[in-house]
């Protein structure tokens, strides 16, 4: 019961810290991004190419999230999940609630990793097709390079890296996230 209670503060620690550090930046906050997403093509399954993670995300193998759409509660249900420090580790889950926030654009939402804080998340680039995004939140503390497959082609992962630059963020913090093809994970699980 003690380490329940203990990891259920330190999480509502960490969770704090996450909101006050957003809160404390010397340049203009980050907006999403003001194209319409449609919100049917962006659930389902989004592959973590790199980040810079949150204290719940180092040593994230083969991480994925994965939004659908909760009609009933009008809400985004989110299933993040990884493995913790090697593609052996443990999967580690955490599940997630997001409401949008902003209903023109679709592109910011609020989301709640722990009740009762609800944080600010940005989408913040999508392609065309919708096969891969940049997710980010105000401060320029997290970012999120993600895809519909487990691994991107090269060129395109730097054009994603070089629009993350150009939103402001300090690209030497981001960290690619090993990521398995689907036939490696099938094989180790």
């Amino acid at each position: 019961m003690k380490k329940k209670k203990k990891a259920k503060g330190l999480a509502k620690s960490a969770v704090l810290s996450l909101m006050l550090s957003a809160c404390a930046s010397s340049t203009p906050p980050l907006t999403a991004m003001e194209r319409k997403i449609d919100l049917d093509r962006f659930m389902g399954d989004w592959y973590v190419i790199a980040n810079i993670p949150t204290v719940f995300e180092k040593g994230a193998h083969n991480a994925i999230e994965i939004y659908t759409w909760n009609a009933k509660e009008e809400r985004i249900d989110i299933d993040f999940r990884f493995q913790k420090d090697s593609f052996t580790g443990p999967t580690k889950k955490i599940p997630q609630k997001g409401w949008v926030y902003n209903k023109e654009t679709n592109t910011e939402w609020r989301v709640q990793p722990l009740w009762p804080f609800k944080l600010a998340y940005l989408v913040l680039d999508v392609a065309s097709d919708y096969s891969d995004t940049i997710i980010g939140v105000p401060s320029r503390k997290y970012v999120w390079i993600m895809a519909r497959k487990p691994q991107l082609p090269e060129k395109r992962y730097q054009e994603l890296v070089k629009k993350v630059q150009e939103m402001g963020y300090d690209i030497s913090r981001l960290q690619l996230v090993p990521q398995q093809t689907e036939g490696q994970r099938k094989s180790t699980n």
